[in-house]
């Protein structure tokens, strides 16, 4: 059973990705840092199955760790608001504890949204196994990263040793690990991976209006817009791959010096959350106008936006993104139908991870 106070509830507009994310956690699967059982529980709580003989685990401490797993040590789960505002997940009266630093994991006052749903993240798992599984806990593994960063940043800035490492054994940072992994998305970004243009002579029945070039091309154009008009001003944004070349090609090299500082501004929150976005639809365009469209620190911009005569979008939201990044799939799909357990998988997996995304970097004043 979840419980919370009064000041944790959902948000209405939220009520739909977390529906999104439960629909895909049961057919889905991520290869985000999994939570261990270690990490939630407190040393009390924790069975002592591992044998410290040299032979390693015996097969009754095996037998028994296989048993506790299947097992839930919880009853009720519940969010508790800290002195200084941030939210713990309760597991009866142990919190959710961050896999890296083993401390509770905070979350910030200005996210009650996702505080609730992580509660209810971990209200659905029948057992400590399911922990285990990345698949199943989308929010509590990206609630992890961002904390990490959190720590990992503030080390960085104030120059001094942290009493709780985010990553000891790193010799990189975290920012710049993701900053390294996400630029190269910029060249083959799956939003201007457009295919050729339709033949203009031969075979009619090939000839489908309209073609998969043009839905790709109408896709990324007001996103392209948006990104390079209110995110990124004047930079030139050019289609990954070139007429009659299988081959993607470079964008500028202001271009990608510009979005590279941009990602590096991030807080850590949205870094984390343009991570999981970008990873899930091999897009850094769609990701980053998911990220300005729900960000906190990107209010500003969606507020003169929206004051704006001109503006009157709907949101881009989970369904938008999923869409742009899966144009090619969805016409192939659609004229030779969907393989079962696969394209119907990796459907709902794009939206869980996309509204873990949006989870994360929303929140309220």
């Amino acid at each position: 059973m979840c419980t919370g106070n009064a000041d944790t509830k959902f948000t209405p507009s939220f009520q739909p990705l977390v529906t999104t994310i439960n629909k895909a956690n049961a057919a889905t699967s991520s290869s985000f840092s999994f939570i261990s059982c270690e990490s939630i529980a407190s040393d009390s709580a924790r069975p002592s199955t591992y044998s410290t003989a040299s032979s390693g685990i015996t097969l009754c401490n095996q037998s028994k760790l296989a048993n506790t797993l299947k097992k839930r040590f919880w009853k009720d789960v519940s969010v508790r608001t800290s002195p200084d505002g941030a939210y713990t997940i309760l597991l009866d009266s142990r919190p959710v504890r961050n896999p890296q630093t083993k401390v509770p994991l905070p979350i910030p006052p200005s996210k009650s949204h996702l505080a609730t749903a992580i509660a209810h993240e971990w209200d659905l798992l029948t057992s400590a196994q399911q922990a285990l599984r990345a698949h199943l806990t989308p929010l509590t593994s990206i609630a992890s990263r961002a904390h990490d960063l959190v720590l990992q940043d503030a080390t960085t800035a104030s120059s001094e040793p942290s009493p709780v490492s985010a990553a000891p054994h790193a010799s990189r940072t975290i920012r710049t690990d993701i900053v390294k992994t996400l630029i190269p998305y910029l060249d083959t970004d799956t939003l201007l991976c457009w295919a050729p243009p339709p033949p203009k002579e031969g075979d009619l029945t090939l000839q489908v209006v309209p073609s998969l070039r043009d839905l790709q091309v109408q896709a990324a154009e007001p996103i392209v817009a948006y990104l390079t008009s209110s995110i990124w001003p004047g930079v030139q944004l050019n289609p990954s791959l070139e007429e009659g070349s299988i081959l993607p090609s470079q964008q500028p090299a202001e271009t990608r010096a510009i979005v590279r500082g941009w990602m590096s501004g991030l807080n850590a929150w949205e870094l984390v959350g343009l991570e999981r976005a970008v990873l899930a639809g091999k897009s850094l365009c769609v990701g980053a106008r998911l990220i300005c469209e729900w960000g906190e620190s990107f209010k500003d911009v969606r507020d003169a936006l929206t004051s704006a005569t001109s503006y009157n979008e709907k949101r881009f939201g989970i369904e938008e993104a999923a869409q742009a990044c899966s144009l090619e799939v969805a016409w192939q799909t659609g004229r030779w139908g969907e393989v079962e357990d696969t394209h119907d998988v990796d459907k709902e997996d794009l939206r869980s991870q996309f509204g873990s995304a949006i989870l994360a970097v929303s929140g309220t004043p």
